[in-house]
Formats: structure tokens, C-alpha cells, sequence
């Protein structure tokens, strides 16, 4: 008899914006960082960086894959993994300074 997985790995991925003040994210395997400026999470169809001012996580709901910002959206967008490494080793350069 196999083992069955037992995450879930189908969720419906989309994003809410309303008035550029409150962003809803859903299919969100995992949020690798975030702060007042800038989240990167990992959704279903790759690594989502969302931009802004003042961002704050409102709602993390870990079963269903969803998020809550609210804040002043300026921008979102999809990166590759390369560009995510980029990233992480970006805020390490800048940690260990």
C-alpha cells in the first residue's frame, strides 16, 4: 500500500485588489517573506511579489491558501525562481553587512 500525500495542492489561485488599499490573495502555498514594503509569497502559479507602502498582513489562513494585505498597493507581479534567489540573497548581503 502507497502513502498518500496529504497536502493540498489544488488550490484556486486568484487576486482580489479593492481601491489599491486592501489585496486578497488566494492559492498561496507559502509567504517567504514580508514587511512594510514588500511580501513574497509562493502561490500555485509561481512566486508573487507584491509592492507598497504601509503593507500589513490582515489574514493568513494556512488551509484554504489565503492572505489578507492591506496598505497602498503600487504593484504586483510574478517572478521565476531565479529572480526569488536573487532576492533572498540580496537580504542576507544585506543582514550580515
Amino acid at each position: 500500500m502507497e502513502k498518500q500525500d496529504t497536502t493540498i495542492s489544488n488550490y484556486n489561485h486568484g487576486i482580489s485588489l479593492v481601491e489599491r488599499k486592501n489585496l486578497i490573495v488566494t492559492g498561496v502555498k507559502k509567504i517567504d517573506s514580508f514587511d512594510e514594503e514588500e511580501f513574497l509569497m509562493e502561490t500555485v502559479m509561481g512566486y508573487l511579489v507584491v509592492k507598497g507602502e504601509d503593507l500589513q498582513l490582515i489574514k493568513l489562513d494556512t488551509l484554504q491558501g489565503n492572505v489578507s494585505i492591506k496598505g497602498l498597493i503600487k504593484s504586483f507581479g510574478y517572478v521565476d525562481d531565479s529572480v526569488k534567489k536573487e532576492k533572498e540573497n540580496g537580504i542576507f548581503n544585506r543582514l550580515f553587512k
